[in-house]
């Protein structure tokens, strides 16, 4: 069983940072893709970032430029950076990874969710 846990969300004033981490933990041969989703009160939950096992990246519009993720494929962690950071961010941050393990009978590729971590940012 794979096991993610964010930690670094908070409470902060507009402008702003944050660091948010992902530590993934359990059976993984290879982490092919992790990424930061959010859910605002009342809002579906969004994709917000994106990084593949060769360091490609994918982010949201509303983050270009202010948000950067990245990851330590040895630590199986995985980070994004939230700097100037806005009221409109404000929402619970879950992490995603989409893990790939081998075993005897074949593969498996499944996808995992942490709990979350909030963060709020006052004007």
């Amino acid at each position: 069983q794979v096991q993610l846990v964010e930690s670094g969300g908070g409470l902060v004033q507009a402008g702003g940072s944050l660091r948010l981490s992902c530590a993934a933990s359990g059976k993984i041969d290879r982490i092919n893709f992790m990424s930061w989703y959010r859910q605002a009160p009342g809002k579906q939950r969004e994709l917000v970032a994106g990084v593949t096992s060769r360091g490609s990246t994918n982010y949201a519009d509303s983050v270009k430029g202010r948000f950067t993720i990245s990851r330590d494929s040895g630590k199986n962690t995985g980070y994004l950076q939230m700097n100037s950071l806005k009221p409109e961010d404000t929402g619970v941050y879950y992490c995603n990874a989409e893990v790939y393990n081998d075993y005897d009978v074949g593969y498996l590729v499944r996808d995992y969710w942490g709990l979350g971590t909030q963060v709020t940012v006052s004007s």
